[in-house]
């Protein structure tokens, strides 16, 4: 059924409008995507859809799940509600869910801040065949506004945690017969690494710190890629999209 919603001041607008920051995706346990594409990722991914929300004056652009509620509001109201400055007529309430880490590639997000680089981390992980992202607790909300649309709905598909012990999560991996790849700039040719284990985890550090001492400890490998020219260093997520397309250039699509 479809509620009409009409009032900035409306209480269901309030919680909405709260999922902006992090402390109200805490509290509610939700997040927001925009955006049709967003949006229809969301609804045939495990994160359970709580609402559909749509502008009025677009209502016949979009086909709405019968079984979900949705709420129309002039597009005032729903420009308030998104992040975005030009909504794109469409967003959804979803709420949060760990998708459990499967399969033998995974990458790791060492308090890498910046979210762009987290969702285009998140999205390169996705194209290039690994199976789940690792995530410390000191890297950029993994469902921010921000970090979300980088993802281009890649976040939907893969397995994600997010650790308050990254050091100790990766030491019970390597126990468990994975290698962990720490990239450092002070680590071996990243081109003429020693052989790895059919598991393994690729650790991506911080913009500005690099990985931390702690996971550079329980690390099997520490590499670094070439820097041929004047840089010293990489993007981040550049860095990340380079390593993880070489780790699964063999892999048989």
């Amino acid at each position: 059924m479809l509620e009409h919603i009409t009032s900035l001041k409306n209480p269901k607008v309030t919680t909405w409008r709260s999922l902006k920051d992090r402390k109200g995706r805490r509290e509610t346990g939700c997040f927001l995507v925009e955006g049709r594409k967003m949006v229809e990722e969301a609804l045939v991914s495990a994160f359970p859809v709580e609402a559909v929300l749509v502008d009025d004056a677009r209502l016949g652009e979009f086909s709405l799940p019968v079984s979900i509620p949705a709420y129309s509001m002039p597009a005032h109201v729903l420009a308030a509600v998104c992040d975005t400055k030009t909504p794109q007529g469409i967003a959804a309430v979803v709420r949060m869910a760990e998708v459990q880490l499967h399969g033998p590639r995974l990458v790791a997000l060492d308090g890498v801040q910046d979210p762009g680089n987290v969702g285009t981390i998140i999205r390169t992980a996705d194209a290039a065949g690994f199976d789940g992202v690792i995530l410390s607790t000191q890297c950029a909300d993994v469902f921010s506004p921000k970090v979300l649309r980088a993802t281009m709905g890649s976040v939907f598909r893969m397995g994600i945690r997010v650790t308050d012990d990254l050091p100790a999560l990766l030491a019970e991996m390597v126990r468990s017969g994975a290698s962990v790849l720490s990239s450092q700039l002070d680590g071996e040719p990243f081109y003429r690494r020693r052989p790895l284990n059919d598991r393994f985890v690729l650790v991506i550090g911080s913009e500005g710190n690099g990985v931390t001492n702690e996971v550079k400890a329980v690390a099997t490998h520490r590499v670094k890629l070439p820097m041929r020219g004047g840089a010293e260093s990489l993007n981040a997520a550049v860095a990340a999209g380079i390593m993880m397309y070489e780790l699964t250039r063999d892999m048989d699509f």
